[in-house]
This record gives structure tokens, C-alpha cells and sequence, in this order.
């Protein structure tokens, strides 16, 4: 009903004057014209100067397009709507003047005197301490309407002259002067505030760090000359005299008590003690074992106290997933201690055997931890739908139903169990249409820890000391905590024009990371049981009259093992990288064992479990590197490589694990499973059968992109997408007419040779938009076909013969790579 009302009421409201109702002595507002800048030295650290002085200035008309200053629509439905019905006071018009209407921006509103003087305080607050913002108001060709033009002198900007840090504690100022490659200013730096709050924050990081818990980023201040050096500024970066002297000591973690709850008003009847921990809960056992919380938990008793552990464990308790709520509550522990005189007689002769207490003082250097943990409910149930639309010509609606055990065995094991099912549709049409479903269910635990024969979770009980008694700190294990994947899985999947196929998997997963960049993933046994319960004439047929089809579509058993390591940039790097490989082998142990057992290990189809089980070895490597020029623009490179060897026991590997490329990720001028392998002629116009052959065991797929913002949230690209599969062995058969002769030249040729892999490259550029939505991205893309491997009517690089074929659009959710 909303959406139709709008087109109900725009005839109506054409004829209204957007001015109907701005008062005489104001006028509408109808955007900014370019912003004049004066004075101003092209660098990245000017340019985010000019965008906060921007987003300052900013204020969006009616009718602006995303958000923009700039760009407006020649007419707003919403202000008609709201000048239709805004002054009326009957409930409909209320309605429909809160739902689709929206008050005239005027210029009163704006400001733009109060706006000049905000953005001239960012100017100053970047150093550019004489800078100056004016405006003016530009008429336009209705008297009621007009532009705002603003004027930017940049003046000169003030760097650091020197820094000097006053009044810390020795030791602090040791830290401080250890770490002064990290400072945040240094000689040459902009006079920023942002800097210079940088460095005071760093300071308190560093302290907070390294001991003093009680210290805070306001108990320093700067003092700054900038009249001893022309157009520079001499700091001091100086300590308050006046602080607790808390805040001037370091502390160390005490005992650590942690309060289990089911329910924030439960109250606590049970313990555990321990040397240093206490474990409280109510029951007649922990509801969950106390070495689940301290593997996340950085904070140790007789460390000192570490800002950036606090936070690491707040984290990693929180993304546990079992808890509704954690404290942590830090107290003080009072020591008392003594401190003798010696007495002396009425006389005032010494005495040496009377040794009385004259006084006490509490030093508090020790910190108590207390850890309040509410557990979350231990049950949970989800449903989700999607609807999927397919590349490959078909759409339908997916179910999954399913349930979740937290701290199933009191050991923050996670248990989720899930029935799932999807129904898909063909959209050509036509005799080749058909209806397909999948259908199964998948059951799996995680636990919070590796679980392997000669592995241990706990740490070592004593530390390693040296000769003269120093703790020697040992590196941690893991970076964070450790994840153990059991999982099940069995699908029918009913594909009515070719087959029923029953699949059966299960897998055991190590997750771990032993640096905040670096993920490792370790699979060492994955099992598949592929088979097909039934088969039609018309799949029987197009099989039997290929042979890399028959090996494979068939049955498969596939005992598998694999590895991926994937490596991230640290935060905040200007030029990051990603990097993740994969490698993977089936059937290699398993044929090993058939050695043992008799059999030879060239010896093809070898059977287990009535089914012949795969052999091969996979590699696959995704690189992609991030060229950041400065806020808005960025140049993205992205390359993604694969191979597969089939060896032993099989032929060919199954087709789940053969590559393929096209659609929104991979080459975005032609639609998936369109290209390949090699130079395959653009033969087959089904889908279906584009997705039984397009397939190879050799990938390259490489990406070129660069991302401008256009203005407020949305973003353009331009981008470069070569890429394709080829075979990597022999697969011709002996001819028995002339279309077999053709088919073997098509296979030989397909095969990857590094004399012809480039010019088999199939090549498409284009352009796209990206909408940010913060929570995620809305993208579009638009590709056009270059070049394509194969022989076409036009010769040369361009060999494209109908542009209209070759051009394909993409709508997807996220960035591509």
C-alpha cells in the first residue's frame, strides 16, 4: 500500500510549486556549489583535511540524490507531499504527511554562518591554524530558491618543532623513551589535535600496558609554544602534579574469583578454591570447567595488569557465545605493613631488647579480579529461507530448520542440528525445463579445543626460569582459543531429466591461529560417499558419449585431507594483503593401505565401501592486494590459481572438485560456467549442459579493480577480468566420424600449455556501483566481453562478434575479492 499511494498522488502533486510554502523571509535550499579553495598544498594528509572540512559544510537538499550536497532531483515528491497535506490537520493527511512526506530544507536551517565556523575549527584543529571559511548566498533563477558557495583559505600549516615528555615516573619515562619509533608526533608532523590526542592515548596504552591500571590519557596535558620557531610548534607533553599517586605505581593481578550465574539473581552455595582462583556457582557441579574460561582469559594472577589483555579477554569471553553478560570488577588489595622503632627508656638510654610498632601504612599494589559470568539460555532454535536465483537458468526457495545446545558438556562445546531442504525451478522454459530438489540434514559439535591423541590444551605448570631465577616468558600457543569441528551430513539431491544421487560426508576440523594475521585450517579426514540411486536414458546418453564425463559423474568415495592457511595485513595498513592456500589429497593413505593389503597402487577402481574411492592432489591459492590512495580511491589486484592431479586409482577427479569460472566473483562479462576449459567454441546454448561440461582441472582467474568514492555512500569501479579453466591431460578417444576428429582437436587444444594459456584467456572489462549500507554492501555490476579464447568471424585481441552476447550484468551482496 505504501508503494502504490506515492504513484496514486505524483499526478496530483506535479502541479504544486515546491516554494508553495516557504516563508517570505526565507528562501529553499537547493544545494552547494563547488567549494573554492585557496592556498592549498595537494598531499593525502590535505586531503583528509578537505574531507572533514566537507562533511562540515555538508547538508543535503530535497530531493538530493544518495545523500549528495550537490546533486538533486529537478523535483521532490516528498516536499509536494509534505505542501499538500503538511498544514492539514485530518488524520489522513497526518498519515500520509508522516509516511511520504518531508519538510522543505531552508536556508534558515542550514546556517551556513554556524557551518563556516565549525568547518574553520577543523581547519584549526589540523594545524592550520590561520585558516578561514566564508560563504555566500548564490540566487537562482526562482527568487525563493537558492545555493550556498563557500570559500576555504587553507593558510599555512604548523608542524612539530620538538616534543618533550615532563613529570612521569621514572620508569614510565623509560617506557615512554624506548618507544618513541611508535610515537604518533614526531618533527614534521602536522600540529593536529587528532595527533596530539593520539599520542596522549598512546602514552596511557602504553602505561596502562606495562602496570598502571589507574592511569587515564586526561592525566597529562601539552603545553605548546608556537612563537620560539616561525610556523612551528614546540610540545610538552607534561604530567599532573595534583593525581592520585595510584595512578604513578604499577599493579599486578591477585587472586582471580569468578562467579558463575545462571540468572543475574542466582544465588552463589558452592566453591572451588585454588591457589589463586576461586569458582563459584550454584548446583552440584560448575556448570561449565573453569579451564574453558581461563584458555580466554589473558589476565594471570602475579602478572602485572595489562590494558590490552583486559580487552582481548572481554572479547574472546563475549564471542564464546555462551554467556548474556561479564563483569570484570578490579579491586585494590589493602597490605599492611609493619615498620619498627627502637624504644628508649624514661632516661632516654637505648634499649635494645624493646622493639615496639609505632605505625602502619596500606600500599595497594595488588589487584583482585572479579569475574561475573551469566550464562545465556542453553537452548536455541532457528529458521531460515532464502531464495535462490541461479546463474544456470534456475530460481527456487530454501528452508532450514534447526536447533542449538550451548555448553552442551559443560565444556563450551557447541551442538547444532539442522534440517534443510530447497526447491529450484527452470526459468527457459521450453521442452529443457524441469524441476530439481535437495533435501538432508546436518548435525555437528564444536568443541572450544583441539582434540588429538598426544595433544594437551593445559599449559605448563612451571615456568622455565633462569640461572640468576628470572622468569623466562613462554610464547603462546595459540593466538586465540582453538576449535575442534565434528560434522554430518547426508542430501538427496532429485535432478528429474538426469538422476537421483544420495551424498553422505562427514568431517573432523582443527581451527586455529597462532597470530593476529595468521589462520590455519587442518581437515585430516574428510569423507564423501557420492552415489546415484537412479539415472535416465537422457543423462545415460550424454555420459556414454564422453568419456571425462563418465569418470567424472560417477559414483565416488572420497577420503580426504586438507589445509588451508590464510594470511591477513595488520590493521591499518596502507597497502594490506590477503593471501589464502589450500592444499588437499584424497585416497593417497587409503591406496597406501591397498599396497600394504596386496593391491598395486597403479591398479585402477579400486573399491571401498562397494564404491571406487578417489585419488588425487588439489592446490588452490587466492591473492589480493589493496593499493590505498588516499580515502576514496583505492586499486585492488586479485589472482586466484588452482590445479588438480588425478592419479592412481582414478582418472579423473569427481566432478565436485573440478574448477570453473565466470558470474559476479570470477569474469564478470560472462555468466558462470560459460567459458573453458581452454578454447572450447561457444557450442551449447542450455545451461545444464554448460554445467556438465565447463570444467577443468587448471585454473587462473586474475582481477584488476579500482574503487572511487562518487559521493556519500555511493561507490563506482572500473574493472579488468581475465581468466580460465583448461584440462590437464589427455582426453581424446579414437574417432569414428568427423564431428569425433573435431571434438579431439577441441580436447587437445584444451589442454594447459604455457605456449597458449595467455592467448586462451578470456578477457572482459567494465563498470559497476556499490552502495554501502554499512552492514553490508549492495553491488552491481556491469561487464562487456574483450576477447574470448576460441575462434570467432573478427580476428585480433577484439574478437568479440555480437556485443550484445558477450555482456552480462551482476547483482551480488559484497565486494567480489
Amino acid at each position: 500500500m505504501k508503494r502504490i499511494i506515492p504513484f496514486i498522488l505524483l499526478p496530483l502533486l506535479v502541479g504544486c510549486s515546491m516554494t508553495k510554502n516557504i516563508p517570505d523571509d526565507d528562501k529553499l535550499f537547493t544545494g552547494l556549489t563547488k567549494i573554492d579553495y585557496r592556498n592549498m598544498l595537494e598531499s593525502n594528509y590535505t586531503s583528509e583535511t578537505q574531507t572533514e572540512v566537507e562533511a562540515a559544510l555538508a547538508t543535503a537538499p530535497n530531493g538530493a540524490i544518495f545523500g549528495s550536497s550537490y546533486h538533486r532531483l529537478p523535483f521532490s515528491v516528498r516536499l509536494s507531499v509534505w505542501n499538500k497535506f503538511g498544514h492539514k490537520q485530518d488524520g489522513f493527511s497526518k498519515w500520509v504527511t508522516r509516511v511520504f512526506g518531508k519538510p522543505p530544507v531552508l536556508m534558515s536551517w542550514v546556517n551556513p554562518q554556524l557551518r563556516a565556523s565549525v568547518a574553520q575549527s577543523v581547519l584549526r584543529n589540523h594545524g592550520y591554524l590561520h585558516g578561514q571559511v566564508g560563504y555566500e548566498v548564490v540566487a537562482q533563477k526562482n527568487p525563493k530558491t537558492a545555493k550556498i558557495g563557500y570559500h576555504v583559505d587553507m593558510g599555512h600549516l604548523f608542524t612539530v618543532d620538538t616534543i618533550q615528555y615532563i613529570g612521569f615516573p621514572a620508569e614510565a619515562d623509560s617506557l615512554i623513551h624506548a618507544t618513541e619509533s611508535e610515537a604518533a608526533i614526531r618533527s614534521g608532523s602536522p600540529f593536529s589535535t587528532a595527533l596530539l590526542d593520539a599520542e596522549r592515548n598512546r602514552i596511557s596504552n602504553l602505561l596502562r600496558n606495562n602496570g598502571y591500571y589507574y592511569y587515564q590519557p586526561g592525566y597529562a596535558s601539552y603545553l605548546a609554544d608556537t612563537f620560539a620557531v616561525n610556523g612551528k610548534a614546540q610540545l610538552r607533553l607534561q604530567m599532573a602534579n595534583d593525581i592520585d599517586d595510584k595512578a604513578r605505581r604499577k599493579w599486578v593481578i591477585g587472586r582471580i574469583n569468578i562467579n558463575m550465574r545462571k540468572t543475574f539473581m542466582e544465588q552463589l552455595t558452592d566453591s572451588v578454591e585454588r591457589r589463586y582462583f576461586t569458582v563459584r556457582y550454584h548446583g552440584k557441579h560448575q556448570p561449565l570447567r573453569t579451564r574453558v574460561i581461563l584458555a580466554d582469559m589473558k589476565l594471570r594472577p602475579r602478572q602485572e595488569f595489562s590494558y590490552d589483555n583486559y580487552l582481548e579477554s572481554v572479547a574472546k569471553l563475549n564471542a564464546m557465545g555462551l554467556f548474556s553478560a561479564t563483569n570484570f570488577l578490579f579491586t585494590p588489595r589493602q597490605r599492611t605493613i609493619r615498620q619498627d622503632t627502637i624504644g628508649t627508656d624514661s632516661i632516654g638510654a637505648a634499649s635494645a631488647s624493646l622493639l615496639t610498632p609505632t605505625f602502619s601504612m596500606n600500599t595497594p599494589d595488588t589487584l583482585d579480579l572479579t569475574l561475573n559470568c551469566v550464562f545465556d539460555k542453553p537452548w536455541d532454535t532457528y529458521i531460515e529461507t532464502n531464495f535462490n536465483a541461479r546463474t544456470i537458468g534456475r530460481m527456487g526457495p530454501e528452508l532450514r530448520l534447526g536447533v542449538t545446545r550451548r555448553n552442551a558438556f559443560r565444556g563450551g562445546e557447541k551442538i547444532d542440528i539442522n534440517l534443510h531442504g530447497s526447491y529450484e525451478w527452470s526459468t527457459s522454459g521450453g521442452g529443457s525445463a524441469m524441476s530439481n530438489y535437495e533435501y538432508g540434514m546436518d548435525a555437528s559439535v564444536t568443541f572450544p579445543r583441539i582434540i588429538a591423541p598426544f595433544f594437551s590444551n593445559s599449559r605448563p605448570r612451571r615456568p622455565r626460569l633462569t640461572a640468576d631465577g628470572h622468569r623466562i616468558r613462554r610464547r603462546r600457543r595459540f593466538y586465540s582459543t582453538p576449535s575442534t569441528l565434528a560434522k554430518f551430513s547426508t542430501s538427496i539431491i532429485r535432478r528429474p531429466k538426469y538422476y537421483k544421487m544420495h551424498i553422505v560426508s562427514g568431517e573432523w576440523t582443527y581451527r586455529w591461529q597462532t597470530s593476529a594475521q595468521s589462520y590455519h585450517e587442518l581437515s585430516p579426514l574428510t569423507v564423501k560417499y557420492q552415489f546415484k540411486n537412479s539415472t535416465t536414458a537422457s543423462f545415460d546418453s550424454i555420459v556414454s558419449a564422453n568419456t571425462f564425463l563418465q569418470s567424472t559423474m560417477a559414483d565416488f568415495f572420497i577420503p580426504q585431507m586438507r589445509y588451508t592457511y590464510t594470511y591477513t595485513s595488520p590493521k591499518g595498513y596502507q597497502n594490506p594483503i590477503r593471501w589464502e592456500t589450500s592444499i588437499a589429497e584424497a585416497g593417497n593413505i587409503t591406496s597406501l593401505g591397498m599396497v600394504i593389503a596386496g593391491k598395486s597402487w597403479s591398479e585402477q577402481d579400486k573399491k571401498l565401501f562397494k564404491n571406487v574411492y578417489a585419488q588425487f592432489v588439489k592446490i588452490e591459492t587466492d591473492l589480493t592486494k589493496t593499493w590505498t590512495f588516499n580515502r576514496h580511491t583505492q586499486l585492488v589486484g586479485h589472482v586466484n590459481a588452482g590445479v588438480l592431479w588425478s592419479f592412481g586409482n582414478s582418472k579423473e577427479a569427481p566432478f565436485s572438485e573440478l574448477f570453473y569460472v565466470g558470474g559476479a566473483n570470477s569474469l564478470r562479462a560472462f555468466p558462470i560456467r560459460t567459458v573453458g576449459p581452454g578454447p572450447l567454441p561457444d557450442l551449447f546454448r542450455s545451461s545444464q549442459d554448460n554445467y556438465l561440461v565447463r570444467n577443468g582441472q587448471v585454473k587462473l582467474v586474475a582481477n584488476l579493480e579500482l574503487r572511487q568514492q562518487l559521493f556519500g555512500n555511493l561507490h563506482g569501479a572500473v574493472f579488468l577480468d581475465a581468466g580460465n579453466v583448461w584440462l590437464n591431460r589427455d582426453l581424446r578417444q579414437e574417432p569414428n566420424n568427423l564431428l569425433d576428429e573435431r571434438i579431439n582437436e577441441w580436447l587437445d587444444d584444451a589442454r594447459f600449455r604455457l605456449s597458449t594459456f595467455l592467448k586462451q584467456m578470456a578477457v572482459g572489462t567494465g563498470i559497476g556501483l556499490r552502495y554501502d549500507l554499512d552492514f553490508l554492501v549492495l553491488r552491481l555490476d556491469w561487464g562487456v566481453g574483450l576477447h574470448v579464447p576460441f575462434d570467432t568471424e573478427r580476428s585480433g585481441f577484439y574478437n568479440i562478434d555480437s556485443f550484445s552476447r558477450y555482456q552480462t550484468l551482476n547483482f551480488a551482496i559484497g565486494y567480489p575479492f
